[in-house]
């Protein structure tokens, strides 16, 4: 997609971090942008260095169902139809799964899945029926995963586990999207000058119950890495790239290429040559099909412009 000028977008996670890279991206554009984020002192910091464009805040927790509804009913009512969707929110857990408890389950997977699916199915179905009746043309949705969706390792758990999701989820739905002429990418950050480290600071009253408690040396050390981290306006170009090149995949940091490499080497490295098994011609003859099928989706949804 090329044509972004007019056009109105939304921006979970956006005050602060790759979310507002992107949003200062959007806006020189000339899209019209909604910045959705939990804290409303973020938001109000944020369109203060603005210059008072075309971009407004909206408070949200991605995590609520009814807030996501309510949210897009009111930028829709101020700024028109919502036609590129970012769903950008998300938090950390820096602990393994088995330290971890059900709160921190349903806190990390509430912001870093559901905060997605929840994007999705507010927006993605208001995109198809316009679409459909020509009302909007095209369109796309981003979701932001990581490197942690390749990357599995133990300090982030939980994080490993909701990012793997979202990259699913982002193949699943461009198989599908595409048929409205509505691209669907997953970005996978690496480092970010952000601060996700300080993630329980949002942490719900309601999900503390059997959380452990905050180290603070370990939050400083984790301030001093993400000073290195990408600066999240370079994210946010190479974002908007990846848009308008309709990537599957788009990969903001060249920091990972060779461990990708190895990972996926690994993986085929795992496939065994065992003998034929009783139905093997038969259930290779059904694969070929679905493979032929699926190449094809494959090669319609690479195509939408």
């Amino acid at each position: 997609m090329k044509d972004f000028a007019g056009r109105t977008a939304f921006v979970t996670g956006g005050a602060n971090g790759v979310g507002l890279g992107i949003v200062r991206n959007l806006l020189n554009e000339g899209v019209k942008v909604a910045i959705a984020d939990i804290r409303q002192d973020a938001i109000d910091a944020a369109l203060a260095t603005l210059d008072n464009r075309e971009v407004m805040g909206v408070q949200l927790d991605v995590s609520s169902r009814e807030g996501f509804s309510e949210a897009a009913d009111r930028v829709e009512a101020a700024f028109g139809p919502v036609s590129l969707l970012f769903n950008n929110a998300g938090i950390n857990l820096f602990q393994t799964i088995e330290d971890s408890s059900y709160d921190d389950w349903d806190w990390v997977l509430g912001v870093d899945f559901h905060g997605v699916v929840n994007g999705v199915m507010t927006f993605a179905p208001r995109m198809k029926e316009r679409a459909l009746s020509g009302e909007v043309k095209g369109g796309h949705i981003v979701n932001t995963a990581s490197m942690a969706s390749f990357l599995g390792s133990g300090a982030a758990g939980i994080y490993n586990t909701a990012k793997f999701a979202v990259r699913g989820l982002s193949y699943s739905l461009r198989h599908s999207m595409y048929k409205y002429g509505i691209g669907v990418s997953v970005v996978h950050p690496g480092l970010v000058k952000s601060y996700i480290y300080a993630s329980d600071d949002v942490r719900p009253d309601t999900l503390k119950g059997a959380m452990k408690a905050v180290d603070p040396a370990a939050v400083e050390r984790l301030a001093g890495l993400h000073e290195f981290g990408m600066e999240p306006d370079v994210i946010g170009a190479r974002i908007m790239d990846g848009i308008r090149e309709n990537r599957a995949n788009i990969f903001t940091h060249p920091d990972h290429k060779q461990e990708i490499e190895r990972i996926f080497a690994e993986t085929l490295a795992d496939y065994r040559d065992y003998p034929e098994d009783p139905g093997f011609e038969q259930r290779i003859a059904f694969e070929r099909m679905r493979g032929e099928s699926f190449e094809k989706t494959r090669r319609e949804a690479d195509a939408v412009q």
